[in-house]
């Protein structure tokens, strides 16, 4: 069985930081990444979404984190094609469109370098690129991915996609064939189902090496309304002992297996992934059998 990591998509999201999570003493930036990594073995680091992360922040995550801790990183909003605000970039590239190629090849140089301390520490689990509800299936959309994988060449990939139609028929089959021969993870998601944008709760294998399930929460206002909305639910150990047998399952054809919980309101998710750690403590520490 493969090694299975749980955590939480953010160790700095605000309503976190004030819940009273941290104790005191450890809120300062250094004491909350330290305290984090002694509860769990992995983490989403979100941030460099919202901005490109810089070689200094890679080095300090390094340093703060004991071996065999990962940071999943998520791809910044221009590689993925969502609406990039002109202040996110350096100043330098700020006059550039958006839509030139050259421009993305630039943002991903940077991307990656500043990066590249975190991986040559041994911190780096996954780079996750997390694609918009309006990117459907199709050839221009595969294109963009085919783009995206040569760029990131080397790299750990895996690949979220929020519009459903890639994990339903008739285009399931494909879209496991597709990130197969990427070579990128696929990202399974639990979230509220019936709505117009639910994700099908599938947990497609397309890597050997490593599965991801981001738990998003089961808010009916998926989709609408403020991010509070969005996310704020709090799991019920039922809803989290569903997921067990498929976690297992998961596991057995991985390498590695990242569960990451999302319902980032307060400490929800450090909660969450709390119980999740219990319920899957047989399988997360598999007894040693060699003599």
């Amino acid at each position: 069985m493969g090694h299975i990591l749980i955590g939480t998509c953010s160790w700095t999201d605000k309503a976190l930081v004030g819940s009273g999570w941290y104790p005191p003493g450890r809120r300062d930036p250094e004491g909350r990444l330290r305290h984090y990594a002694g509860q769990f073995p992995v983490v989403e680091a979100d941030s460099t979404y919202y901005a490109l992360p810089s070689a200094r922040n890679s080095r300090l995550w390094a340093e703060r984190t004991p071996p065999g801790f990962r940071f999943d990183v998520k791809a910044f909003s221009l590689l993925t094609g969502h609406p990039t605000r002109p202040a996110a970039l350096p100043a330098d590239l700020r006059d550039r469109a958006t839509g030139d190629p050259g421009l993305l090849d630039e943002v991903w140089h940077r991307f990656s370098e500043a990066l590249r301390p975190l991986r040559q520490a041994d911190r780096l689990g996954t780079l996750l690129f997390q694609f918009p509800p309006w990117f459907a299936p199709g050839a221009r959309a595969e294109a963009v991915l085919h783009r995206t994988r040569k760029r990131a060449t080397d790299w750990p990939m895996a690949v979220e996609f929020r519009h459903p139609d890639w994990w339903r028929d008739p285009h399931r089959e494909r879209t496991t064939a597709l990130l197969r021969d990427l070579d990128a993870a696929a990202v399974a998601v639990d979230m509220a189902q019936g709505l117009p944008t639910s994700i099908p709760p599938t947990t497609p294998v397309t890597s050997r090496d490593l599965a991801v399930v981001r738990f998003h929460g089961r808010s009916a206002a998926w989709g609408s309304g403020t991010k509070e909305d969005r996310f704020r639910h709090a799991y019920a150990e039922e809803e989290l002992r569903e997921w067990r047998p498929r976690l297992c399952a998961l596991a057995e054809r991985v390498a590695h297996l990242h569960v990451l919980f999302n319902n980032c309101c307060a400490d929800a998710a450090v909660r969450a992934a709390e119980s999740m750690k219990r319920l899957l403590a047989p399988a997360t520490h598999p007894r040693d059998t060699t003599g």
